[in-house]
């Protein structure tokens, strides 16, 4: 089948070279020497899901149309993607593999002849050098949507060749997402992997204030957290209810699940690429949707701005820095 990627990065390049060695047809975007190294020696995927070198067609735009397209952007980039590729889009289900809770409804307004599917890719992947992605803890891609026909499509390609669960509630996986997310932003902070974010009693203390928040937003706004990712709804429940020393068990938990390869998550792959970050459609989102909730998120709102202070300085923040600075802001 002919299947297109928009967004070669750690997510889209893992499920292009997945696909390849599936034996689709498989187009991806890339840009500046991710792009050079792809065309050159195609995307090679090592980790977790074992070795493959996938030669697949490789340009800034889609140059041909396709029977599925899978888009795998930053959230802020995806708009300006799905836009310049609509020639070879045309009316083709559109799978939105994409962090935060803005990616259906931006796909729909940019793509408004396709279906969309929504994806949340719950496996880690570490795109740090040019044309190489690897597998740093496996775990499944969840999808879903109002058209079946199109979850249907996309479940059957993407079976095959890795994990993959079909969804029942995408707005709420958006949100236990979200939860799970909270790891990206203290790694791109410090520089330090999230297991050795976890591993810190003061930044744990942090990433569970962060979480709790997130958490009682999603509650005042009437979210029905989904179960995604050993998460759950109950679970979340009895985590913000609980008393740090025993709420700070989540983590905990997470931190095992990730396995041993050092996982520097997705924002900090950004900041060391030189790329602006997603934080705004991460940890700003649960600030955003504190304001609509009437919440107090001053965890959340200062962790972006210690993360636009990281892209802006290019140095990270000491634990114990941030660990003051979270103090000041009322945790």
């Amino acid at each position: 089948m002919r299947i297109a990627v928009i967004g070669a990065g750690a997510v889209g390049g893992a499920v292009a070279a997945l696909l390849n060695r599936g034996g689709h047809d498989v187009e991806v975007t890339a840009r500046g020497a991710h792009l050079d190294a792809i065309r050159e020696s195609g995307i090679r995927l090592g980790g977790a899901w074992g070795d493959h070198v996938a030669r697949v067609d490789a340009n800034e735009a889609l140059s041909r149309p396709a029977e599925l397209v899978i888009v795998a952007t930053k959230a802020q980039d995806a708009a300006d993607a799905i836009t310049s590729n609509l020639d070879a889009i045309s009316d083709a289900p559109l799978l939105v593999v994409q962090n935060g809770l803005e990616g259906l409804g931006t796909a729909g307004a940019a793509s408004t002849r396709s279906p969309i599917v929504g994806g949340l890719a719950m496996f880690a992947a570490s795109h740090l050098t040019p044309g190489a992605v690897t597998i740093t803890t496996p775990n499944r891609l969840y999808l879903g949507g109002d058209d079946a026909a199109a979850v249907a499509g996309f479940l059957s390609v993407l079976e095959p060749v890795m994990p993959v669960t079909a969804l029942d509630d995408v707005a709420g996986a958006q949100w236990t997402k979200l939860v799970v997310n909270q790891l990206n932003a203290l790694p791109a902070v410090t520089g330090m992997s999230a297991q050795d974010v976890i591993s810190h009693g003061g930044l744990r203390r942090v990433l569970t204030a962060s979480m709790r928040e997130n958490v009682l937003v999603g509650q005042a706004l009437g979210v029905h957290f989904a179960s995604l990712g050993g998460l759950s709804a109950g679970g979340l429940r009895a985590f913000a209810a609980a008393p740090y020393w025993a709420a700070q068990s989540l983590p905990l938990l997470m931190r095992r699940r990730m396995g041993p390869t050092p996982n520097p998550g997705s924002t900090l792959q950004s900041i060391r690429r030189g790329q602006p970050s997603e934080i705004d459609y991460l940890n700003g989102a649960v600030v955003a949707a504190g304001m609509r909730a009437d919440v107090e998120t001053p965890i959340n709102a200062l962790i972006v701005r210690l993360v636009h202070e990281v892209e802006q300085s290019r140095a990270f923040v000491v634990p114990e820095i941030v660990i003051a600075r979270v103090a000041t802001a009322g945790a």
